[in-house]
């Protein structure tokens, strides 16, 4: 048996005939693929095996039951699973339930494809075109749910490019969906010369130049899980992870970090339409697929707007040697884009040193976990990767930012702030210049009343790279607290030039413009997003400063429905404040300042806020004890406290003034030492 035969999934149902035509769309059974007008339509294995079997039993409902023991014969799964899968592939044929053109639902029992279809392939060995197995695109390659474009030839400057395809007369007065055939089997017959083609697995074959522009943007999605077994899952987004990671010692390369792809999970991908969301020039897409200790990862670096391919690879390796994917494909990234690098960019980006294979599946299990937020689990399975092997930096990288989001998420309070700063401090002991460690360490510094410790790690990590977007905009949230207010706005708006949705990825909002009074910029700069607390509360919070109080009380009340944390109970308050329920809003102040207290959560900003409020309702005694635990904590913007206009029923008390020269003073210090 083959290697590709290996790892091959197997189709449910018969499949006499390779080709399923409806509409505009081709069912490629061989390649497995649905195209439309010979565009490729991104479906995963499991929606692709859907559509097939309701294809294959065009006109005739098949139940709900039937469905299930056939798409998932070993396994018990809800009826849910089968529902999404028919709804991602209507989103996909661009169907809808309510006026459906390709799936009926039949109410109660199941679900039946409607559309005429034609099941064909007499055509192509008509037309001798009859391709071997061994000719044709590997099935891993092409079932990751991307667009491949047929392959010609590289032009003069080494780029692969599709070829256009001229079709037999005999064929022009047919629809037009039906010149994909061709397309397919030209596909098939060019992959002689792909496979050939061995520059990506020898790379020290001369390859001719192909002149990509420097300082380009990537995002490296999740990987596809193939097999679809759960116990797997943890791959595809920790080995994206761990890649993107590797590659932030790169200045000439931007690349979105993990947190702005986590949502392209198991998702279907339309390039140029995600390239789009993630203002990106690069895409590299991929798949894996696990059969006991052998993993095949592929994967092909794609332009964003033409979608050529730049670049492919295929690796096989055995699980215990999972380490060697982000080194892998982050040199071939490197290659294929003909990135420039420093002697110290290259150097950082050499092999990482050997690390204990289950100690690295533990780390990458904690990875994906810290990016579902699922914290308590992620510091368990970390924990135990450093117990393992104490000397990967990475893991106690990842072990304090687990720590340092239970501590303020999950109100873990101070003791777990103080094991996030030991876990950084490791880290940073192993790997002085991690990148990683130092941005989530000068973040904790921050957060904690540290925010001149924070400043050499910070300036530090801009020497690696000083086209960092996290980076910048970490040292903008540092000034913020500072009130550097000017120098702030400065360095976010940098680290958004680099990377427009660094703000999304971080978390955060640039509130600076909010504490210099531009409340309509403030407003405009959030994310049009709907299903974030956080991002509400903080539309709330500017249209409050406008005194579109109606909105505002209903974007708080939004947030807090949709996630009752610490902000949001903060904007619940203020909204009980505008519908004149004072002493409701009072309430949720005093429990949510005393869970505070006693937890050690280190939020100064967000103390800000709680004082903000108790000024608003009136509550004088409790706006100045929260305004001192602000200052002291660490966030000392005096600039903002002398303009801010919901502090106006305290500048008349004598230990407002008091407070007030407190910030500035040590504002002052921090101007002077640093600028």
């Amino acid at each position: 048996m083959s290697t590709a035969d290996q790892f091959e999934p197997k189709l449910p149902g018969p499949c006499k005939r390779p080709f399923y035509e409806f509409g505009p769309y081709l069912l490629d059974t061989i390649q497995h693929v649905l195209l439309k007008e010979g565009r490729t339509v991104a479906l995963t294995p499991k929606t692709f095996d859907t559509l097939l079997l309701l294809v294959q039993n065009s006109g005739r409902m098949l139940s709900k039951e039937e469905l299930m023991k056939t798409l998932w014969p070993d396994s018990f799964v809800e009826e849910s699973n089968l529902t999404q899968q028919v709804s991602t592939i209507r989103r996909a044929l661009g169907d809808s339930p309510g006026d459906p053109h390709f799936i009926v639902t039949v109410p109660g029992r199941g679900y039946r494809f409607s559309a005429e279809v034609r099941n064909w392939g007499d055509e192509k060995e008509r037309l001798g075109l009859t391709v071997s197995a061994p000719q044709l695109v590997s099935a891993a390659g092409n079932r990751n749910g991307q667009k491949v474009m047929p392959l010609d030839r590289a032009d003069v400057n080494g780029t692969e490019k599709a070829k256009p395809i001229a079709l037999p007369p005999k064929w022009k007065e047919r629809k037009t969906a039906r010149w994909t055939v061709l397309s397919i089997v030209a596909v098939a017959l060019l992959s002689i010369a792909i496979l050939a083609i061995t520059r990506f697995l020898h790379p020290t074959q001369p390859r001719t130049s192909h002149a990509v522009a420097a300082n380009r943007s990537l995002a490296i999605l999740p990987l596809q899980n193939l097999r679809q077994d759960p116990d797997d899952d943890f791959l595809g987004f920790s080995l994206a992870d761990a890649v993107i990671t590797k590659l932030g010692y790169v200045s000439s390369l931007t690349t979105r970090p993990s947190a702005a792809v986590e949502k392209y999970r198991n998702q279907v991908i339309d390039i140029q339409k995600v390239a789009a969301d993630l203002n990106v020039d690069t895409l590299l897409i991929g798949s894996f697929i696990r059969d006991g200790d052998d993993l095949r990862i592929t994967y092909q670096l794609i332009d964003g707007k033409t979608e050529k391919i730049l670049g492919r690879g295929t690796i096989d390796l055995k699980y215990d040697k999972l380490l060697r994917v982000q080194d892998n494909v982050a040199q071939q990234i490197i290659k294929d884009l003909e990135l420039n690098l420093s002697p110290s960019e290259a150097e950082r980006i050499k092999p990482d040193a050997p690390v204990n294979p289950l100690a690295y599946e533990y780390y990458l299990r904690g990875v994906d976990l810290h990016g579902q937020h699922q914290f308590p689990m992620a510091i368990k399975m970390l924990e135990k990767s450093t117990e393992i092997d104490p000397n990967y930096a990475s893991a106690w990288a990842y072990l304090g930012a687990s720590f340092t989001s239970d501590a303020t998420f999950e109100f873990g309070g101070r003791e777990q702030y103080r094991r996030a700063q030991a876990a950084y401090e490791r880290a940073l002991s192993i790997q002085p210049s991690q990148l990683e460690a130092q941005i989530f360490l000068a973040n904790l510094l921050i957060d904690t009343g540290k925010v001149e410790q924070a400043m050499p790690l910070l300036r530090g990590a801009l020497k690696t790279n000083p086209n960092h977007a996290a980076v910048h905009w970490e040292l903008g949230y540092a000034y913020r607290f500072a009130g550097m207010l000017n120098e702030s706005v400065a360095e976010c708006e940098r680290a958004l030039q680099i990377d427009p949705l660094v703000k999304v990825s971080n978390g955060s909002v640039l509130n600076t413009y909010l504490y210099l009074g531009e409340y309509d910029k403030f407003i405009a700069s959030l994310p049009d997003v709907d299903d974030s607390a956080f991002l509400l509360f903080y539309r709330g919070f500017g249209e409050y400063y406008l005194k579109n109080s109606e909105q505002a009380a209903k974007d708080f009340d939004r947030a807090y429905e949709l996630d009752p944390s610490l902000y949001t109970q903060i904007g619940k308050a203020l909204s009980d404040s505008i519908l004149h329920r004072d002493a409701d809003g009072l309430e949720i102040l005093r429990g949510l300042e005393n869970k505070i207290g006693e937890r050690g959560v280190g939020d100064p900003e967000g103390m800000y806020k709680i004082s903000q409020a108790y000024s608003i309702l009136g509550e004088k005694p409790s706006a100045l004890r929260a305004l001192r635990r602000t200052i002291e904590g660490g966030f000392f913007c005096s600039p903002y406290f002398i303009t801010d206009p919901l502090l106006n029923g305290l500048r008349n008390e004598p230990e407002f003034n008091a407070l007030l020269n407190v910030a500035r003073q040590r504002h002052e210090a921090f101007k002077s030492k640093f600028f």
